[in-house]
């Protein structure tokens, strides 16, 4: 398969510029204001060129199938949403509405849901009746998908994180000899690279940046929860534990809650934007944002590897959701009292927060 690879790292880089050039003759494009401090307009286009080229390298180097197709079509759908909402700033109503039928679409046509979660309480496991698993489907999609549309907010975070899950997602359907699914997650690393490259400004310059657009996060988000609800609930495919998926998305996940439970307990919708990510936090605390792009990263490395290694060598799934849990409580603590902590300290010292670079402020 490396010649597949291969072809879909030059086809993504190709599309990539490509693409760059129609979308500034169409005007999609992220221009500067109030939250988002780049510099010149930046074609919205990565997860468009990601998406062509991995259809072209799909079409060209697997058996296609029904659950093929599903996937490359709501896929589709949600690319084509992404670009409208880049393009005109559509509410975002429209977009839960979508990325509901989209849930429905997998649920009814591939048979793809939710029906148990796993030992999580122990020596029983928790299992959904169809409507109820397939409420907690739709939920799980929608919540993919935000989670990683809601980290990309600085340059080469969203590809990064995607790269680590996808790796991950990957690397645990190769050691469950699925090599089907294994070698998706991987052909989507592949594709990611390109646009990760550009997104940096290596080895072209700033002048090359792409961003990758509502249109981008939200086929990422779609691509991590479909394979994560394979790999958890289809009998013939089964390569973790349903907890192993909380820790492979760990850092977009807990990020989301915590922001969401903030912005709701301040008054705020829920889905309003702001700069209390947790990118925005290591940058007001002084770090670059090369350096808050490494350690984002690291950490969701680590918990990746961390739940990956917990499922190989059969800690009980109700110990690692406990711990998930333990996790979480200790992050969300830490990110409100260092956020508070951070804005004491710059205030007390009259200090100007750090500059942040962010594409797309979610």
């Amino acid at each position: 398969m490396f010649n597949a690879y291969l072809f879909v790292f030059i086809t993504s880089f190709v599309t990539l510029f490509i693409m760059r050039k129609v979308a500034k003759k169409i005007g999609l494009v992220d221009k500067p204001n109030a939250r988002k401090l780049h510099q010149g307009v930046v074609p919205l286009v990565g997860g468009i060129s990601v998406y062509l080229s991995l259809l072209i390298a799909f079409i060209l180097f697997l058996p296609t199938s029904l659950n093929l197709w599903l996937y490359l079509g709501c896929a589709a759908i949600l690319i084509v949403l992404g670009a409208i909402d880049d393009y005109l700033d559509i509410s975002f109503k429209i977009r839960l509405i979508v990325q509901a039928g989209i849930s429905l679409a997998i649920i009814w046509i591939g048979g793809h849901s939710l029906h148990h979660l796993g030992y999580l309480m122990g020596s029983t496991t928790i299992e959904l009746n169809e409507f109820t698993g397939s409420v907690v489907t739709i939920i799980a999609v929608i919540g993919a998908i935000n989670a990683f549309n809601m980290v990309d907010g600085i340059d080469g975070l969203l590809g990064g994180l995607a790269s680590v899950t996808f790796t991950a997602l990957g690397t645990a359907f190769y050691l469950s000899d699925n090599q089907y699914l294994a070698t998706i997650c991987f052909l989507i690393v592949a594709a990611l690279i390109p646009y990760i490259m550009l997104n940096l400004g290596f080895p072209f310059g700033r002048r090359f940046k792409v961003f990758m657009g509502d249109a981008g996060s939200m086929f990422i988000g779609f691509s991590v929860v479909w394979m994560l609800v394979r790999g958890t609930q289809e009998a013939d495919i089964v390569a973790f534990n349903p907890v192993t998926a909380l820790w492979i998305i760990a850092i977009p996940l807990m990020d989301m809650a915590t922001i969401m439970i903030r912005r709701m307990r301040k008054g705020h919708s829920p889905f309003k934007p702001d700069r209390e990510h947790l990118h925005h936090i290591c940058q007001r605390m002084g770090l670059s944002s090369l350096m808050t792009l490494f350690l984002i990263c690291l950490l969701a490395s680590i918990c990746a590897v961390v739940g990956i290694v917990a499922d190989i060598n059969g800690v009980a799934e109700s110990t690692m959701f406990i711990s998930f849990l333990v996790m979480f409580a200790v992050y969300f603590t830490a990110i409100n009292y260092i956020w508070r902590i951070t804005t004491w300290v710059n205030k007390l010292f009259g200090r100007q927060e750090a500059a942040i670079n962010n594409p797309q402020q979610h």
